[in-house]
């Protein structure tokens, strides 16, 4: 904990830069195994392949804005608890990115290639939600959440049935993201105003429509 508080700001931007780097560049480590290793690997035809392939680049996408808000909410959280809480989530969400990406080899299809906007978009607005104070960026994280945990339910809905394998991985996030947003809440979140709500819903629309095919 030392050297977190040690480091100067030219060090965090190197830092920053490098998560950004690698987030980008599909460079992801889990610390858990994924959850579709011992789920059955069901026949697609090329349609449900095509669909299952959209739905899980969306997923992606969401862990690269993820990890590009953690990234930003810890690097200007008030507080160094808020700073090792922002820092934790975000190791926690790689797990998300890496077998989305794996997920996404096993359907022969890509990240999206808009990947360096989304992130870009999301760090900006974590560093505006970090510069609110750690209650509000707490409350971003518990809208965030909430409204992930949303798309991932419809998910389940969209997957083919036979997809045991991006069910399984989709499932497990939902699990995750509903523990997250629960644990920002007990630290003392403040909620967000309806009118943010509803931005951050349309920005989602926008984000989720647009990657589905890029």
């Amino acid at each position: 904990m030392s050297a977190q508080r040690s480091i100067n700001p030219l060090d965090q931007l190197i830092v920053s830069m490098d998560k950004a780097l690698r987030v980008i560049a599909g460079v992801a480590s889990a610390s858990r195994p994924t959850p579709a290793a011992h789920a059955d690997d069901g026949q697609l035809d090329e349609a449900e392949q095509r669909r299952s392939a959209g739905l899980m680049r969306v997923n992606h996408v969401g862990e690269v804005c993820a990890q590009a808000l953690y990234n930003s909410q810890s690097r200007f959280a008030k507080t160094e608890a808020m700073r090792l809480q922002f820092a934790e989530a975000g190791r926690e969400e790689e797990d998300h990115l890496a077998w989305t990406a794996q997920r996404l080899a096993e359907l022969g299809s890509q990240p999206s290639l808009l990947n360096p906007l989304w992130y870009a978009g999301a760090y900006a607005l974590g560093t505006v939600a970090a510069q609110l104070g750690d209650a509000r960026s707490l409350g971003f994280v518990v809208e965030t959440e909430r409204q992930v945990e949303a798309h991932l339910n419809s998910h389940l809905d969209l997957l083919p049935v036979q997809d045991a394998k991006s069910r399984a991985i989709v499932d497990q996030m939902r699990v995750d993201e509903i523990a997250h947003g629960a644990a920002a809440q007990a630290l003392g979140a403040v909620d967000v105003p309806l009118p943010v709500r509803g931005v951050m819903s349309a920005m989602a629309k926008v984000m989720t429509t647009t990657a589905y095919y890029v």
